[in-house]
């Protein structure tokens, strides 16, 4: 993981950019103390998709959605 400055992440976008499709993080730090205040990671990195669990239903309970449901479940999971 490489850190940079606002003013430096400016100046370098394109090697900014050059990381990021070989799978490398970029921090951005702002201030004299250089406080983090983002990351920059790779799009594949991003968006992991994981089963969600139905806690203490797990293996007691199964969820299925009509083909004409008009939410997609991510839709209904995250809302």
């Amino acid at each position: 993981m490489h850190q940079l400055t606002v003013g430096q992440f400016k100046a370098k976008f394109s090697d900014v950019v050059q990381k990021l499709l070989s799978g490398q993080e970029v921090v951005v730090s702002y201030g004299k103390k250089k406080e983090k205040i983002g990351v920059f990671v790779p799009y594949k990195n991003y968006q992991k998709k994981t089963k969600r669990k139905l806690g203490i239903w797990e293996g007691k309970a199964s969820v299925r959605f009509a083909k004409d449901f008009k939410m997609t479940v991510d839709e209904f999971l995250n809302s």
